[in-house]
This record gives C-alpha cells, structure tokens and sequence, in this order.
C-alpha cells in the first residue's frame, strides 16, 4: 500500500522535524563543553560553522540566478543582516550557555518575536493593542518565573546572570536580523537569501576564530574526536537541516501554521535537556514556562495575521 501525504501533512511533518533538529542545540552544545576544558564558544561556533558552509555555498550557487535589481546598499545590509542574526547572535547564544541550562536558554531565545514587534511599534510609530501588551506581559512574566527558580539554585550568581543576559542579547540580535530580512528576501529571494546570510556568517565565526585563538590549527588538533563529530552534528543537523525543512513547511503551510507547530520546541529541549544532561524543572517553572510560550504565541499569530 502507498502512502500519500497531503500538502498539509508533508508541511507538518516538515515543522515537527525542523523544531525538534533546532531544540537538540543547546543539548549538543551542553555535552560538547563536558567532553574537554579546551572547548568554549568560540571553539564550537567555528565547528559547527566550517561544517555548514560548505551546504550554504551550494545552496548560493543553485539560486545565483534569482537576484531583482540589486545594488550595492543592499549588498551592504545583506552582509550586516548575516553577521548580526547568525555570527553575533549565535555568537552570544553558544558563550550565554555555558553558565546556564539548556532549558533556560530556550525559553529566553523564544522571546525574540516580541522583541521584534517592540521594536516594530518603536520604529513605525505604532501603539500596541492591549492584546500585544498581555501577550508581551505574559511571555516575559513567564521567562522571569523559569529565570528566578533557576538562580536560586546556582553556585555562581554573578555567572548566571552573565549567561542570561548574553542569551536575551542573542534573541536581541536575531530580532533584529528579522526586522531586516523582508526586503532582502524580496530582492535575492528566499533561498539565495538563506544560503548567502549563513555563507556571511559563516566566514564571519571563522574570522572571529582565527583572530581570538592562539595557534587555531593546533588547537583543532588537540580536540577529541568526540568534539569534532559534535561540530559537524550542529553544522549540519542542528543549522542545515532544520534551515532547509522549516522553509519547506512555510511554503507548504505558511508562516503562521509553521510557526504555531514549531512552537513545541522550547517543550522539546526541556525534555530533552532532562532526559540527556539530567536537568529538570519543578512545577513553578513549568508553569512559567507554558506563560511564556503562550504569550509568544500570541504575539507570533497576530503578527502573521496582520503581515499579509
């Protein structure tokens, strides 16, 4: 018997796959930093990205062709939108997680829609409904909860709140990016745009590497083998693969459908971070969590409402 799936099925199927890819990062990240003291950041940025490129550079190449009117200005904000959402902030985000849990870190990443539509409001000159205001409350009254629960618990105050903030300035950054994608997947089109922003960031952590390493090539030759396999895990499981099938289920289904199934991935990581690296949250927290992801929710579906 053959089996068949809808466009809608195939579209699903896609998102369910692509949030579950995108919620094993900080677990890998996690287990990575415990396999050898000479791994941080930077280290796994640069691994995880020189395994990605290679993909994004295919994908430049197949869509060269799909370029409208383009001019140097939007060459120079294309090359800012790809070192600021994808260096910078992943940047932020790999170093936050080395001071705090991996459930904590995606739950603080998920805020970045309402940091867009805040900034939204902030540019155009657009009051929020009272709907936006409750839904921006919720999320964050959620994060602070999860947040509070975590700190009490920490060895090292000071380290925490680092990893924190350095993880709300990653979401900062990645909205940030958002606000400047539109007219730049209009002019090079979605997937020259993909392959061409991660291509940008890619070089981008490499040159960060090479510049902030001592002997960066011998360091590579120190690491276990372990930690090499988990770098081509997050360059192409966890960045290339769930890249390509979230923008497969938004052609499928739309950006506000995709949206609303991906929006188990902060309750995937958490069972995840439980079931691989032993953490775990009590009922405050998880209370705290489900506020928070309402909240985005909410904002996520009113701004695709509003954005066509």
């Amino acid at each position: 018997m053959k089996l068949s799936l809808t466009t809608t099925q195939l579209g699903s199927l896609f998102a369910i796959c692509a949030a579950f890819l995108f919620s094993t990062k900080a677990i890998f990240i996690k287990q990575t930093y415990a396999l050898s003291p000479l791994v941080d950041g930077t280290v796994l940025m640069a691994l995880r990205m020189v395994s990605a490129l290679p993909f994004f550079l295919l994908l430049c190449w197949f869509n060269r062709h799909h370029n409208k009117d383009i001019r140097a200005k939007d060459w120079y904000i294309l090359i800012i939108a790809g070192l600021i959402g994808y260096y910078f902030s992943s940047w932020l985000d790999f170093v936050g997680l080395m001071y705090i849990s991996a459930s904590l870190e995606r739950i603080i990443l998920f805020l970045y829609p309402t940091l867009t539509v805040l900034a939204s409001s902030i540019i155009y000159k657009q009051r929020l409904s009272f709907k936006s205001l409750f839904a921006i409350a919720l999320s964050y009254g959620g994060t602070v909860i999860v947040m509070l629960q975590e700190q009490s618990n920490v060895a090292h105050e000071g380290d925490f709140w680092l990893g924190a903030s350095l993880v709300f300035a990653s979401a900062i950054s990645f909205a940030t990016y958002l606000l400047l994608t539109p007219r730049l997947i209009e002019k090079f089109g979605s997937w020259n745009f993909t392959g061409l922003t991660l291509s940008i960031a890619c070089i981008g952590t490499l040159t960060h590497y090479f510049i902030a390493t001592p002997a960066p090539l011998h360091l590579l030759t120190q690491l276990p083998v372990s930690v090499i396999w988990y770098g081509v895990a997050l360059g192409f499981m966890v960045t290339v693969l769930p890249t390509i099938l979230m923008a497969q289920s938004i052609a499928r289904l739309g950006a506000s459908q995709s949206a609303m199934i991906a929006s188990i991935g902060p309750i995937l990581t958490i069972i995840l971070a439980t079931v691989f690296l032993g953490e775990h949250l009590n009922a405050i927290q998880w209370i705290g969590c489900i506020l928070n992801i309402i909240g985005v929710m909410m904002i996520t579906l009113s701004k695709n409402k509003f954005s066509h």
